[in-house]
């Protein structure tokens, strides 16, 4: 009876070894994501890449990540450890960069920078804030934070800043300009803005409409839509 029940014991024995070993070869399925929109379909490091319109070359970007989503209502690009942005004439030369601690491209036309944002042209203007809207296609900037422009003539300041995309037309809100006083024999001999020779005095705007936000420590604000803080 002994011998009988032995091989039985065994066979029980080895029976959940026998059994994983003829499991699927196939191999092991992740559960499903159901917050697709909330993940890239694409992220590249290390970026350089140059950006066309219409077959000609308008752009160039520099990222160290590049993340693309294409769920997301509006679709966005995101490179959220800084960006360099050129763009360049019709001659090839760069008329404008942008950088950035953080940037967000929705719809691929609509730029929301954030943290130490600088712009400069070629005409020798230099924009700095902490927040920029660009809006490609109707050609501005604009932003509702703390803003300051340095042109080849003049300084200015303020907040609600709005401008042309060449920033030769711009408007600010509570801000006061630095510039020679016409006539000053100081202007032709070198003075520059901000020196003793120059004359402070408010800029006079039109009032910017910027709707009311709120403000979340937890989360980012969302980006203003173009034309919402302009009448």
């Amino acid at each position: 009876m002994r011998h009988t029940l032995l091989p039985l014991i065994l066979i029980l024995t080895l029976l959940p070894a026998l059994l994983a070993g003829c499991s699927s070869d196939k191999p092991p399925i992740a559960p499903a994501i159901h917050q697709r929109d909330s993940l890239p379909i694409m992220t590249s490091y290390g970026v350089s890449k140059l950006i066309s319109d219409s077959g000609v070359m308008k752009y160039k970007v520099v990222a160290e990540e590049w993340n693309v989503y294409d769920r997301t209502n509006p679709t966005k690009q995101t490179f959220p450890k800084g960006l360099l942005l050129e763009k360049f004439n019709p001659k090839f030369h760069i008329e404008m960069y942008i950088t950035a601690d953080t940037a967000y491209w929705y719809n691929q036309s609509l730029w929301e920078l954030r943290g130490r944002v600088c712009v400069w042209n070629e005409n020798g203007t230099i924009f700095n804030s902490e927040l920029l809207y660009w809006d490609m296609n109707r050609h501005e900037f604009y932003s509702n934070r703390y803003s300051h422009l340095v042109t080849p003539d003049r300084e200015v300041d303020g907040h609600s800043f709005h401008s042309n995309e060449q920033m030769t037309q711009y408007e600010v809100n509570f801000g006061h300009a630095v510039f020679p006083l016409p006539g000053d024999p100081g202007a032709n001999a070198g003075t520059t803005p901000g020196s003793t020779d120059t004359v402070q005095e408010a800029v006079k705007t039109k009032p910017v409409l910027t709707p009311q936000r709120r403000h979340d420590d937890d989360k980012r604000e969302e980006p203003l839509p173009p034309g919402a803080h302009f009448k």
